[in-house]
C-alpha cells in the first residue's frame, strides 16, 4: 500500500528540506485527533479522486483490489513518484495470485507519456483528472445513469499480459475520507501547520465489484470479483512518513448481512515526528488508525483512533479502540524483522446515520478478526503468503540509482491472502438485519504488514 517512488538521499527529517525538529511539543497533527467522532465520515467529492501529480517529493497511488470468484486475488496499481527536480517516475504494476494452483503473475512497468487527464481524444466526462493514460494503459472514470462510479482499466503490460477489467462502486455504498471538506483526511507533519513539512491522505471505495478479463499468456482469466479501491498521497519521502504500516481488506457476501467489508489502514510515525511528554527528551511515535465497516452494501461506520506507539496492548487507543495488533512475533531470517505469526484487527466506531452523515457516538459498531499467519520463516510455513516484497528492489531505476539509505533501513512488505471470519456487532439502533446481534461472517482477507525501519 505504501508508496515508495520518492526515496532519495536522506534518512531523517533533515532530508525533508529542513533541520531535524527539536524534541519539544507536537510536530505531527493526526487527522484522527482533529476530527470529532461524530463527524468521521467525509463524502468524496470529484476532486478527491483527481490526480494531483504534485511535485517536490510526493508519491501518489491509485490501487484496485479484487478477490475473484475462483478464489484468486488480483490488484492493479498506478504509482506517480515525484523526485525533486527530476522528471516524475510513473509505474503501473499488476499482481495475481491463485492459492489453489500456486499461479503467480507479477509485472511492474515504467510507463511513458503519462497524462492526467488523458490528452485529446478522451473528451467529455472521460477526460477529467480522475482518468489517466500512458502509452501502456488507459484508465477511464465514468458515472452511470444509476449513480455508480466506474473505473475501466485497459493495459498492455507485456507480450504475455493484457488487462481489460473494470471496478464499479455501487451507488448505495458511499466512498469516504476521514472528515469532510477540502482538508478532510489530511494528517500533517511539522510544527507549523501553515507550512507543513509533509502530509498523508487516503480516500476509499470500501466496496467495488470487478469484472472483465486478465489475459495471461493468451489465456483469459475471468476478473469477476469483490474488491475495493484506494487513492493515497504521501507528500513527503515515504521513509519519513512512517516506520510501519498495516492494511486490511476484508470482503464477503453473507446470507444475513449481504455485502460486507472491513477496511483498515494504520501507520506508525518515525521517531522524528510525534509528541513529547512533559519532561521527556525524545519524541514518542504515534500510531494512526482509520477504517470502515460496510454491512448490507451500505457504509455503517467509519473508525478513527490514535495511540502512542509504545502503549501496552491493554491500553485503549484514544477516542476509539481500533487497532491492528501483531501477535507472537518471531525473527524472519529473510528480512531481519520480528514478524507476526498472527494479526488481530479491531474496529470500534459510531453507527453512521446515512441521511445526515453523522456518527452516533452513543451507539457503536464493533468488529474484529484474527488471522493465523504461521511462521514468517521459512516462507513455506507462512499461511497464504502472496509475496514478501523487498521494496528497494522494486522502486524505479532512476530513483533506486539515487537512493542512499542508512544501514538498518530496509523496507519489506508482507502480503497474505487467507480465509477469515469477521465478527460484527451492530447496535440495536441499526435499521437493518443483525441489529443488536453479533454475527460471524466468513470471507476473504488480504492484508499487508510493512516494516520500514526498526
Amino acid at each position: 500500500m505504501s508508496g515508495w517512488g520518492s526515496w532519495l538521499k536522506g534518512d531523517s527529517a533533515a532530508a525533508a528540506g529542513s533541520g531535524a525538529p527539536a524534541a519539544s511539543g507536537s510536530n505531527f497533527h493526526a487527522i484522527t485527533d482533529t476530527v470529532s467522532q461524530d463527524a468521521l465520515f467525509g463524502p468524496l467529492q470529484a476532486s478527491d479522486l483527481e490526480w494531483t501529480c504534485a511535485g517536490g517529493f510526493t508519491t501518489e497511488t491509485q490501487t484496485w483490489y479484487s478477490f475473484l470468484e475462483d478464489g484468486s486475488f488480483a490488484t492493479s496499481q498506478i504509482i506517480h513518484s515525484a523526485v525533486g527536480l527530476w522528471y516524475p517516475q510513473v509505474q503501473m504494476t499488476f499482481k495475481y495470485f491463485n492459492p489453489k494452483t500456486g499461479k503467480k503473475i507479477w509485472k511492474s512497468v515504467n510507463v511513458t507519456k503519462f497524462a492526467a487527464p488523458p490528452s485529446a481524444g478522451a473528451a467529455g466526462p472521460q477526460g477529467d483528472k480522475r482518468s489517466s493514460k500512458a502509452a501502456e494503459f488507459t484508465v477511464l472514470f465514468t458515472t452511470t445513469d444509476a449513480g455508480e462510479d466506474k473505473y475501466t482499466i485497459t493495459a498492455n503490460l507485456d507480450a504475455d499480459l493484457q488487462l481489460s477489467w473494470s471496478f464499479v462502486r455501487p451507488a448505495a455504498t458511499q466512498g469516504w475520507k476521514l472528515g469532510a471538506g477540502p482538508k478532510g483526511g489530511f494528517s500533517y507533519f511539522g510544527s507549523n501547520l501553515g507550512s507543513p513539512e509533509g502530509y498523508v491522505i487516503h480516500r476509499f471505495w470500501p466496496v467495488a465489484e470487478s469484472e472483465g478479463h486478465i489475459i495471461s499468456q493468451g489465456t483469459a482469466i475471468d476478473a469477476k470479483g469483490k474488491g475495493m479501491f484506494v487513492h493515497a498521497i504521501q507528500g513527503m519521502r515515504p521513509n519519513l512518513v512512517a516506520a510501519k504500516w498495516n492494511f486490511a481488506n476484508f470482503q464477503a457476501q453473507d446470507e444475513k448481512l449481504g455485502r460486507v467489508s472491513g477496511i483498515m489502514m494504520e501507520f506508525t510515525t518515525t521517531p522524528d515526528y510525534g509528541s513529547v511528554a512533559e519532561g521527556a527528551n525524545a519524541r514518542e511515535s504515534l500510531t494512526v488508525n482509520i477504517g470502515s465497516i460496510v454491512a448490507d452494501g451500505k457504509l455503517v461506520a467509519v473508525s478513527a483512533a490514535t495511540r502512542s506507539a509504545g502503549s501496552p496492548a491493554s491500553e485503549a487507543s484514544r477516542k476509539s479502540n481500533s487497532f491492528a495488533r501483531h501477535l507472537d512475533p518471531m525473527l524472519d531470517q529473510d528480512t531481519g524483522y520480528q514478524a507476526p505469526q498472527a494479526i488481530e484487527f479491531h474496529w470500534q466506531a459510531p453507527l453512521l446515520d446515512s441521511a445526515s452523515g453523522k456518527g452516533d457516538v452513543d451507539h457503536k459498531v464493533e468488529a474484529q478478526l484474527k488471522v493465523d499467519l504461521g511462521k514468517p520463516y521459512p516462507s513455506s510455513e507462512t499461511h497464504g503468503l502472496v509475496d514478501k516484497v523487498d521494496v528497494l528492489a522494486e522502486i524505479p531505476y532512476m530513483v533506486r540509482k539515487l537512493v542512499n539509505y542508512v544501514a538498518g533501513t530496509k523496507p519489506y512488505i508482507y502480503q497474505t491472502l487467507n480465509p477469515a471470519t469477521l465478527t460484527l456487532t451492530l447496535p440495536g439502533q441499526y435499521a437493518g438485519s443483525g441489529k443488536g446481534e453479533s454475527t460471524s461472517i466468513k470471507g476473504t482477507l488480504f492484508e499487508e504488514h510493512t516494516f520500514i525501519s526498526g
